[in-house]
C-alpha cells in the first residue's frame, strides 16, 4: 500500500480527477477496502495498553512529577462541588470555543430540582475568521459586544449580573475565576492571549464596553460544564465527557491526590486535557497513515496530534475523506475518479459521516469491557455548556453562602488565646477557694493519698474499678520483675446503674465473688483498693462520701453515703464467707497518676479524658484547710468536671452546649465536663448538624430522622472522622452507616464541625492542666518546673489530634513548666492497687 502523504499524493498528482486504467477486480477491491479499514481496528490488548498508559500519565501529572513530561495535563478547575438540586437564580453564560467558529450567550434561570424548569434564552454569534486569527483584544471586544447586544433585548436594567465563562481551550487555572490560556486549539490562533488570564481579558473588554455590570464568577471549560449540567434526576454526575469538535474529559478527584493543591480534604474537578495524550508505545500501533497525513496538514502539526486528532469531530470527517480519496485513487471507489471536493481538506464534515448513531453503543461496550467493576451510565447532555456553566456559577454562590453560615456557627468554638488565659485564671481562683473551703465550683477534695510510689512496693492486691458501663475486678501482683495483672470485666446494665443503690452494690459483690472463685482466692484476705470514679468527699483513705452521680449513673440512696460502707453492707447481704480488707477508695484520676508514678517519679498530676473528665495533683498539705498539718503533700481530687457550675463558663458556653445540658440527666451540673468529655462531644456535634440542616447548609436542608435521635452520633465517630489516614470517601462511608444521605460537601462540613468541637475540648482541657502545673510551680517557688502528667481515657488516647492540642495549649499557657504527658496503661486497676500498696508501705514504716 502506497503511503498517503504529500509525497504519495504528488506521485499521482497527474491522475487526480481522472479514472485510472486497469481498475481492480471486485475481489481485489474488497481486499483493498479491508486492508484500508483494518488499520482502524483496535484489539482488546491494544485498548488495555492505552488504558494503562493513560492512567499512568494521569497519576504522574497529579503527583506533580515533571520528568518525563506527563502526556496529559490533569488541570485543577477549582470546581469543588457538584450540584445538589437546591441551586436557584438567574445567571449569564458566555460560551467560547465549544462549537467551533461561533460564540453563544445564554440567560439561564435555575429553579432547583423541585422547581419548574425554564428553557434558557440564548443567541449564537458567528466569529469572523479574521477575529479567530487576529489580535486577542479584538476577540474579547467582540465577545463583550455580543454580551451587550444579547442583554439589550432583555429587561435586565442595571442589576448586577453573575456570569459563567465557558472557555473550551487548554488552560492553567489557579482559581475558579483565574485561568491562563496554555495554547489555542480548534482553529483559533489569536495573538497575545497565550500565557494570559482570559478572565481578566474578558473583564477588561466588558469594562471597555461599559454597558452592563457583569461579574465574571467562574471560568469553566465545556467538559466541566457538561458534567455540571447533567439532569440530577438520574443521580450525581461525577464525570464529564465531550466528543465534539474536540474531545476532553473531566472528573471529581480527591484533593489529596492533587499535589499542586496541597490539600488533604475535599474534592476538585480535574480537566484531564486528554486531547494531547500521546504515547508512541501505546498509540503507535493504532496510528494510521491517514492520521499522520491529517496531522501534517493541520494548523498545529505535532500538537494535540494523538487523542484529539483520532477522536474529535474537527478531524473525524477529514480522516474519512483521506481514506475515501485513497480508495478512489486505487480505483476501488467512484470508478477510480476523484473530484475536487473529495480532494479538498474539510469537505467532509462530522454530520456527513455515516453510522455515527453507533458511537454511544460502542463507547458503552468498550467501557464495560475495560472497567467491568464500574457501573457506568452515559447521560447525554442537553445543554452542558450553558446549563452546566450556569450551574458552576450557582454552586459557587451556594458554597460561599454555606461557608459563611458554617463559619458563623463554629466561630464560638474557635477560642482565642485571651479566652484561654482568662479560663486558666478563673480555674486558679476556683482552686484557691476550694482549698480554703470557700464556695467554689471546684471541690478540691483531699484523697488522703500522701505519696506517690517509690518503686519498692511488693505484694498481691485486689482492685475494683467502677467508673462507667463496665466494672472490673483485678488481681495485681507487684514484684521486682514488674507488675502482673489478671482481670475480668463485668457489665453494668443500665437498669442497674439507674436502679436502687442496693441493687447496684449487690451486683458488684456478685462480680467479686465470681472473680475470687475463678482465681482460687475464696477465703483469702488481700488488701483491696476500690477505684470509684465519681465525685466523693473523702474522710479518710477508706472512707468516701458520694457527692453526686455522673456518667449516666443515678442509683438511688447512694448520694451522701459512704460507698465503702455500702459495699460492706452488700457483702453482709450476700451471706457468703468473704473477706475484704478495703484499704483505700481511689478516684480513677488518682489511680492514673499513681500508675504512671510507679514508672516516673516526676508524675504528680493525673488527668482523665474519656467518658468523663477530671484531674488531680499533689498539693502542699499546708494549703489544704480541711486536713490538719503543715508539712508533706496531699493528692487533691479537683473534680473539675463541675468547674463552671457557678456560671463562670457562661462566656464560653454556646447555644449547642445549653441544648446538651438541658437534655442531660443532670442539667446545670458538670458544665466543664459537658464541653470536654467523650460522653457529650458527639451530642454537641449532633445539635450543630441539626442547626446547619435547618439553615439549608447540610443534607440539602432536609430533616434527617436519625439525627433526631439522641446519642446517635457517638464521640468515637469524631476520632474516626478526624483521622488523617481517612480519605473523604471513607468519612462519607462512616456517616452513611449512620443513615445520613450526604454529599462530599456535607462530609467535609461535618468534618469541620467535628474538628471545631474536639479542638475546643482539647484547648479547654489544656488550659485546665496549665492552671494546675502553674499552681504546683508557684507552690514550690520554682522558676522552672519539671513535671509529668499521667493520662487515661479513650478520647485522649484514641482521638488523632486531641493529645497534641492539649500539649500545645499547655506549652503556650504555662511556658515556665516543662510538662511531659504519660499515657497510663491501667490507671484505674493498677493505680488502685498502687495506692493500696503505698498505704501499706507507709503504715509499715509508721509501725517501725
Amino acid at each position: 500500500m502506497d503511503p498517503i502523504g504529500p509525497r504519495g499524493l504528488q506521485q499521482r498528482e497527474g491522475a487526480l480527477g481522472c479514472p485510472q486504467e486497469g481498475l481492480p477486480s471486485p475481489s481485489e477491491s474488497s481486499e483493498l477496502v479491508q486492508e484500508c479499514l483494518q488499520q482502524f481496528k483496535v484489539t482488546e490488548a491494544q485498548l488495555r495498553q492505552i488504558q494503562a498508559s493513560l492512567l499512568g500519565s494521569m497519576e504522574q501529572a497529579l503527583s506533580g512529577k515533571a520528568s518525563p513530561a506527563p502526556a496529559v495535563r490533569m488541570l485543577p478547575t477549582y470546581v469543588g462541588s457538584i450540584p445538589h438540586g437546591t441551586e436557584q437564580g438567574d445567571f449569564l453564560v458566555l460560551e467560547l470555543g465549544a462549537s467551533g467558529a461561533s460564540l453563544r450567550v445564554l440567560w439561564v434561570t435555575l429553579m432547583g430540582v423541585e422547581g419548574h424548569k425554564t428553557e434558557p434564552r440564548s443567541q449564537e454569534f458567528v466569529i469572523p475568521q479574521e477575529v479567530m486569527l487576529g489580535p486577542g483584544q479584538q476577540l474579547f471586544d467582540f465577545a463583550a459586544r455580543c454580551l451587550s447586544e444579547f442583554l439589550d433585548a432583555l429587561p435586565v436594567g442595571k442589576q448586577g449580573l453573575q456570569l459563567g465563562f465557558s472557555f473550551s481551550f487548554p488552560c492553567h487555572q489557579t482559581g475558579l475565576d483565574k485561568s491562563t490560556l496554555i495554547s489555542w486549539t480548534k482553529g483559533f490562533k489569536c495573538s497575545g492571549v497565550e500565557g494570559q488570564d482570559v478572565v481578566q481579558l474578558l473583564r477588561d473588554a466588558i469594562q471597555r464596553q461599559g454597558t452592563y455590570s457583569i461579574d465574571v464568577v467562574a471560568v469553566v471549560n465545556d467538559t466541566v460544564g457538561t458534567m455540571m449540567g447533567c439532569d440530577l434526576g438520574v443521580g450525581p454526575c461525577e464525570v464529564g465527557l465531550v466528543v465534539d469538535t474536540g474531545t476532553n474529559a473531566c472528573y471529581m478527584e480527591e484533593a489529596r491526590h492533587v499535589a499542586v493543591l496541597g490539600e488533604d480534604r475535599g474534592r476538585v474537578c480535574i480537566s484531564v486535557e486528554w486531547g494531547s495524550f500521546s504515547d508512541d508505545e501505546a498509540l503507535g500501533p493504532v496510528w494510521t497513515i491517514f492520521d499522520r497525513t491529517l496531522d501534517q496538514e493541520s494548523l498545529n502539526p505535532g500538537a494535540q496530534r494523538w487523542f484529539e486528532k483520532m477522536i474529535g469531530g474537527l478531524y473525524l470527517g477529514e480522516l474519512v475523506r483521506l481514506a475515501l480519496a485513497d480508495l478512489a485513487q486505487r480505483g476501488v471507489l467512484f470508478g477510480g475518479s476523484t473530484s475536487p471536493v473529495l480532494l479538498s481538506p474539510g469537505s467532509i464534515l462530522l454530520e456527513h459521516v455515516a453510522e455515527m448513531e453507533k458511537f454511544l453503543a460502542i463507547l458503552q461496550e468498550t467501557v464495560m469491557l475495560l472497567a467491568p467493576e464500574c457501573d457506568v451510565s452515559f447521560i447525554p447532555s442537553v445543554d452542558g455548556g450553558g446549563q452546566g456553566v450556569a450551574m458552576v456559577t450557582a454552586v459557587a454562590a451556594r458554597l460561599a453562602a454555606h461557608r459563611r453560615l458554617l463559619e458563623e456557627t463554629l466561630a464560638p468554638f474557635w477560642l482565642t488565646r485571651e479566652q484561654l488565659v482568662a479560663l486558666q485564671r478563673q480555674m486558679r481562683e476556683a482552686m484557691a477557694k476550694g482549698l480554703q473551703g470557700k464556695p467554689s465550683s471546684l471541690r478540691m477534695l483531699p484523697t488522703y493519698v500522701r505519696a506517690i510510689p517509690d518503686g519498692s512496693e511488693r505484694g498481691d492486691f485486689l482492685a475494683l474499678d467502677l467508673g462507667g458501663t463496665n466494672f472490673r475486678v483485678l488481681l495485681v501482683r507487684l514484684a521486682s520483675g514488674g507488675v502482673q495483672i489478671t482481670n475480668q470485666i463485668y457489665s453494668i446494665p443500665e437498669y442497674v446503674a439507674q436502679g436502687s443503690g442496693e441493687q447496684l452494690f449487690d451486683h458488684i459483690v456478685d462480680c467479686i465473688v465470681d472473680f475470687q472463685q475463678k482465681q482460687g482466692l475464696s477465703g483469702h484476705s488481700l488488701p483491696l483498693g476500690f477505684t470509684f470514679s465519681f465525685p466523693c468527699r473523702q474522710l479518710g483513705l477508706d472512707q468516701g462520701i458520694l457527692l453526686n452521680w455522673t456518667k449516666g449513673f443515678s442509683a438511688s440512696d447512694c448520694e451522701g453515703q459512704d460507698v465503702v460502707y455500702l459495699l460492706r453492707e452488700a457483702i453482709k447481704r450476700r451471706q457468703v464467707r468473704m473477706k475484704l480488707n478495703v484499704v483505700a477508695i481511689v478516684n480513677d484520676t488518682v489511680g492514673t497518676m499513681m500508675s504512671c508514678g510507679y514508672e516516673n517519679p516526676h508524675c504528680e498530676v493525673g488527668l482523665i479524658v474519656g467518658t468523663g473528665t477530671n484531674a488531680c495533683y499533689m498539693e502542699e498539705l499546708r494549703n489544704v484547710a480541711s486536713v490538719p498539718g503543715d508539712s508533706g503533700h496531699m493528692c487533691i481530687n479537683m473534680e473539675w468536671g463541675a468547674f463552671g457550675d457557678d456560671g463562670s463558663l457562661g462566656m464560653l458556653s454556646t447555644y449547642f452546649d445549653e441544648r446538651v445540658d438541658q437534655a442531660s440527666i443532670n442539667p446545670g451540673r458538670q458544665r466543664f465536663e459537658k464541653m470536654i468529655s467523650g460522653m457529650y462531644l458527639g451530642e454537641i456535634v449532633r445539635h450543630i448538624l441539626l442547626h446547619l440542616t435547618s439553615r439549608g447548609v447540610l443534607f440539602r436542608g432536609q430533616q434527617i430522622q436519625c439525627l433526631q435521635t439522641r446519642d446517635i452520633f457517638k464521640t468515637k465517630f469524631l476520632s474516626q472522622i478526624e483521622s488523617d489516614s481517612l480519605a473523604l470517601r471513607q468519612v462519607r462511608a462512616i456517616l452513611e452507616d449512620l443513615g445520613l444521605p450526604l454529599t462530599s460537601d456535607d462530609a467535609l462540613m461535618v468534618l469541620e464541625v467535628c474538628q471545631a468541637v474536639s479542638r475546643r475540648a482539647a484547648q479547654l482541657c489544656g488550659a485546665g492542666v496549665a492552671a494546675v502545673v502553674e499552681k504546683i510551680r508557684e507552690n514550690r517557688g520554682l522558676e522552672k518546673l519539671t513535671v509529668s502528667v499521667g493520662v487515661d481515657g479513650t478520647l485522649y488516647k484514641l482521638h488523632p489530634h486531641f493529645s497534641r492540642l492539649v500539649e500545645e495549649t499547655v506549652q503556650e499557657l504555662a511556658p515556665c513548666c516543662e510538662v511531659t504527658f504519660l499515657q497510663s496503661k491501667d490507671g484505674s486497676g493498677k493505680g488502685a492497687a498502687l495506692v493500696t500498696a503505698v498505704a501499706c508501705r507507709l503504715a509499715q514504716m509508721t509501725r517501725v
